[in-house]
Formats: structure tokens, sequence, C-alpha cells
């Protein structure tokens, strides 16, 4: 089985061809011309399944166009078959992004009970039970957005990174940008150990793009996967395929 998967976020899009459920082929840009891309990455060539997750809204002319490139399109929701049972009180507003992301711990780790960050422009913490249920999550702030709203929503505040970030989380600032940056950091690690210690026991995996970021400076041991997202929609693909 041939496919394409298509990981559509707020800033940017990840592309993955695959065979038999392998990624083949990775490619990234800013998603301003999906179909063109997916396109250009299959040559002319259709495959047999191509899987979107999308945030950005309904987009009915990107949906035709990728349709065109494969013989079975799935446009990723709460509908679609898939290895895992969704408990969630309004699933059609649960983001594509948190199912492929559950769906691919689901399949990296069967049987245990999972907590799944996601640190991107927000922070999502999702759970999974070991029985392959999503029972939820909360969505935050992420990292980024928080020193653009400091900016953006204060007169003097400056625009500022996050790295160059080499102190402990909790250390106080000793400039303006120092305490920005130690602030929305420190802010966001015991964001995330107050989950780890609300769900004593459970697999933590880290993903998106700052993940790589907050495992150095966590104490608990982490599974990182960057592209957790993409692995989810591969064994979507193959549930799909095999039905």
């Amino acid at each position: 089985m041939n496919g394409l998967l298509i990981d559509l976020g707020n800033t940017s899009c990840k592309y993955a061809v695959t065979r038999d459920a392998a990624i083949v082929s990775l490619t990234r840009d800013d998603g301003a011309d999906v179909s063109r891309t997916a396109a250009s990455m299959l040559g002319g060539r259709e495959v047999d399944i191509l899987v979107l997750s999308s945030v950005r809204g309904a987009d009915e002319r990107l949906r035709r166009g990728l349709a065109r490139l494969c013989r079975k399109f799935i446009d990723l929701d709460y509908t679609a078959p898939m290895p895992l049972a969704i408990r969630y009180d309004t699933p059609g507003t649960l983001g594509a992004d948190r199912i492929a992301s559950a769906v691919g711990a689901r399949g990296l780790f069967p049987g245990r009970d999972l907590l799944i960050f996601d640190f991107g422009t927000a922070l999502t913490v999702d759970r999974v039970t070991a029985e392959g249920v999503f029972a939820g999550g909360n969505i935050s702030i992420g990292l980024r957005s928080r020193l653009k709203a400091l900016n953006m929503l204060t007169g003097r505040l400056p625009l500022t990174e996050p790295e160059p970030f080499s102190a402990e989380p909790g250390e106080a600032g000793r400039s303006t940008v120092e305490a920005l940056r130690s602030g929305a950091v420190s802010g966001m690690v015991f964001e995330v150990e107050g989950y780890i210690n609300r769900y004593p026991g459970h697999k933590l995996i880290f993903t998106g793009g700052d993940a790589l970021f907050f495992v150095k400076r966590m104490k608990n041991p982490i599974f990182a996967d960057c592209n957790l997202v993409l692995k989810g929609l591969a064994y979507i693909a193959e549930y799909n395929a095999q039905m």
C-alpha cells in the first residue's frame, strides 16, 4: 500500500510518503499550497490512500484537490475508522492533530496509560488509557504564543525568543528579557510537572515543535517524537487499508 500523509498545522505543514505503513520520504513547508506540494511529491502518481490532519478549518477546494491524488481520501475527524475509541463530550470539536497524536502514541505503546504533551502554538495535554480510549485532555497556550501575547498586550514588554535559556526553571531573571524567557519557560515546566504528578504511572510522550526544548528541562524520563501526528496518520491509513 502506498500512501501520503499530511499534517497541516497552524504554522507549518508536514508531508510523508509511505510504503506499507513505513515513511519513505518527508518534507515540510508553510502550507501555503498544500495540493501543489502533495502533487509534486507524488510526481503524477496516484496513491492508494491519503490521510489529512488539518487544524486550519474547512477548505473544500483543498479537499477536492487532495481527493484527486488518491484512491481513498480520509479527512481526519472523530468519525474516521481508527484503532482508538474516543470518549469526549464534543467530539466534533476535537482537533485532528490531537486524534492523530493519540493514535500514534497508542500504536507505539499499546496497553499503557499515556499522557501526551504537544508543544506547539498551543500546549495540548491528552490522556489515552491502557484500554485504548481517548479520555480527554486540556488546551493551554504554547511557549512562543506566551511571549508574543506579553508583547502584544502590553505597552513596553519587548518581543523575545525563548532561547538562549540556560537557567533552572523558577530562577529569577536579572533583566526584563531574562524575566520574560524564564517566566514563559518556567511556567510551562511547572504546568507540565503538575500534570505528571496528577497522573502517576503514565507513559510520558512529548511531541510538537518545542518538544525537544522541554525534554532537556524535565526531571522525569520522557519519550519524544516530533512526528507523532504523522505516525498516527500512518496507523490510521494502515487500519483503513485493511478494512
